[in-house]
């Protein structure tokens, strides 16, 4: 079951959820995996910094923050998206809002599928995955 939620940020997938839902089972399929139990929540910066803050002792501000849930083969999780970050990173690289946001929500759920971004050969792994699923499923820029 994939759900999306909103806290304290606008919902950004109105009108969407069918269709990211169905982008999101593609992606785990094609990574040999099977859909688990996903949530999303779109947030605000302030709320995503506190989990950061909480959870990973971290004091800065992100775009995204998994938790990951994955048992066996089926990729679960929490995946949290500041949307004030998605609309800020999407001027600054000259996207937009839905192109950056596809691309942070693929990021979290190629973190449940395995990937990581710790090391500059991880974050370039990284980057060509995202890619590869803006391509796959058509998301502009």
């Amino acid at each position: 079951m994939i759900g999306f939620y909103s806290e304290g940020a606008p919902f950004p997938l109105k009108g969407k959820k069918w269709s990211v839902k169905k982008q999101i089972v593609s992606l785990i399929e094609m990574e040999n995996r099977k859909a688990g139990d996903l949530c999303f929540v779109f947030c605000t910066d302030d709320y995503l910094l506190e989990i950061n803050k909480k959870h990973l002792d971290h004091d800065y501000y992100t775009d995204v923050i998994t938790f990951d849930y994955t048992t066996d083969n089926a990729v679960s999780g929490d995946i949290f998206i500041s949307v004030e970050r998605v609309t800020e990173n999407a001027a600054e690289f000259d996207v937009s809002f839905n192109h950056e946001l596809s691309r942070v929500m693929y990021h979290g759920v190629l973190h449940l599928c395995g990937y990581n971004d710790k090391s500059d050969d991880e974050k370039q792994t990284m980057q060509k995955k995202e890619d590869f699923y803006l391509k796959t499923f058509s998301i502009t820029e």
